[in-house]
């Protein structure tokens, strides 16, 4: 049994103040920074670093790739709030704790959540290294962070979720990518527990009920923004392609090598959407 909704809402407001009183910042925009995916915390103009040890009742991240802290300050003139490494099911967390951080972005002020992550792709018409907007997502964790008792202080009952992915959200990216001239795929994700990788009959079956990426992470955090009421964009790199009839043998360094390569596109693109909003 997780968090009572009274208790998780006290920790919530607990974050917050101390959030507070570190910076006096109203973020518009909160920004998950998925694996591989850290560079864009070198384009903010930042007012204040906060390392997630430093945060009560935040998580800490136990994945190499990503870095432990909260950054707030400006991108392209429009004030953000960053989590510069993200949480997951396979870390032992529960996800109300992976998406803690998600709570306390919406506590601060932000409307709307820009998430990154890095995906194998099962889509055969797709490569590795190509950028993909979210268009939808499939929930196959086998849990959901809003599993218990509610409190409308956090959110409805019963959040809708036809429109995830926010439709206005993805033509600017749509229309950005074009300006700069970076090809960008549309499609939908599907979240996993892990930490292994699938097989061959798993990425199959993935495929044939709609999915065109996987990863492990992402999926909570989109539930969470939504049952807040928060605007949701949602971009990934494919990082390696899974193709059953084909399948390589994953190398996880080379996964994020491909995630690091590919960054500055996706941070040149999540740059030009935030600057229009």
């Amino acid at each position: 049994m997780g968090l009572t909704a009274s208790t998780l809402v006290e920790n919530v407001d607990e974050a917050v103040a101390v959030v507070r009183g570190r910076s006096g910042l109203e973020p518009r925009v909160g920004v998950i920074l998925g694996t591989g995916l850290g560079g864009l915390a070198a384009e903010i103009e930042v007012e204040t670093e906060i390392s997630y040890e430093d945060l009560p009742h935040f998580p800490l991240s136990t994945v190499e790739s990503h870095s432990g802290k909260l950054i707030l300050g400006t991108l392209d003139g429009v004030s953000v709030v960053a989590m510069q490494g993200r949480f997951h099911l396979y870390e032992g967390y529960s996800l109300q704790d992976v998406t803690f951080p998600v709570r306390v972005m919406g506590s601060l002020g932000a409307d709307t959540l820009v998430v990154s992550a890095a995906v194998g792709g099962m889509n055969p018409l797709w490569d590795r290294g190509d950028l993909v907007l979210l268009d939808d997502h499939i929930n196959l964790l086998g849990e959901n962070p809003l599993t218990g008792p509610n409190l409308d202080a956090l959110g409805p009952r019963f959040p809708d979720m036809s429109r995830a992915y926010d439709p206005e959200l993805q033509e600017i990216a749509i229309s950005s990518a074009m300006e700069l001239g970076i090809p960008l795929r549309r499609g939908v994700y599907v979240a996993v527990a892990g930490p292994n990788l699938e097989t061959r009959a798993e990425y199959r079956m993935l495929r044939r009920i709609g999915a065109d990426v996987v990863g492990m992470s992402t999926v909570p955090e989109v539930i969470v923004a939504r049952h807040q009421g928060l605007r949701v964009l949602g971009l990934a790199i494919i990082t390696d392609v899974c193709l059953p009839d084909a399948l390589e043998v994953a190398d996880v360094q080379q996964i994020i090598a491909t995630a690091t390569s590919v960054e500055p596109k996706l941070t040149g693109l999540i740059r030009a959407v935030i600057g229009r909003l």
